[in-house]
């Protein structure tokens, strides 16, 4: 069906990378490619002037490794790919440098908040310029 998937998975949310990993190799053609992405939001000046210089460089090298895990345990074969930025952004970006044709990305039942605020899987619904599959999560 799909020959390049981009899974979007929040480390926070370990079962649910798990899951959505196995519904992308579900999905995926044969000599197809699945490409799990982390990714590490920038934290702002005011906050990092506090911060060790190094720290941006651990979280992501740290998530590359739980990320690496969490696709050895649910035996999907993918190409492990850490962002940095606004998470909507770079999930748009990686699919679209990397020629994606899915974008699988899990979210909560929405509540009140996201009308104000905007869940990530909203922004990438909206501004993605392939298709996405969300698998919606009970809380």
């Amino acid at each position: 069906m799909y020959r390049k998937i981009i899974v979007a998975i929040a480390l926070g949310g370990i079962d649910k990378g798990e899951k959505i990993l196995r519904k992308a190799a579900s999905l995926l053609d044969e000599g197809g490619e699945i490409i799990a992405l982390n990714v590490v939001e920038d934290v702002p000046s005011y906050v990092a002037i506090e911060l060790p210089a190094n720290m941006v460089e651990d979280v992501m090298r740290d998530s590359r490794e739980q990320l690496e895990a969490l696709v050895a345990v649910a035996g999907v074969a993918a190409t492990v790919e850490i962002g940095n930025g606004p998470p909507a952004k770079a999930i748009i970006s990686a699919a679209e440098s990397h020629g994606a044709d899915l974008i699988i990305v899990a979210s909560h039942v929405p509540d009140f908040s996201n009308y104000f605020i905007g869940a990530t899987a909203d922004r990438v619904v909206r501004h993605a310029k392939c298709s996405v599959l969300v698998d919606r999560q009970k809380v």
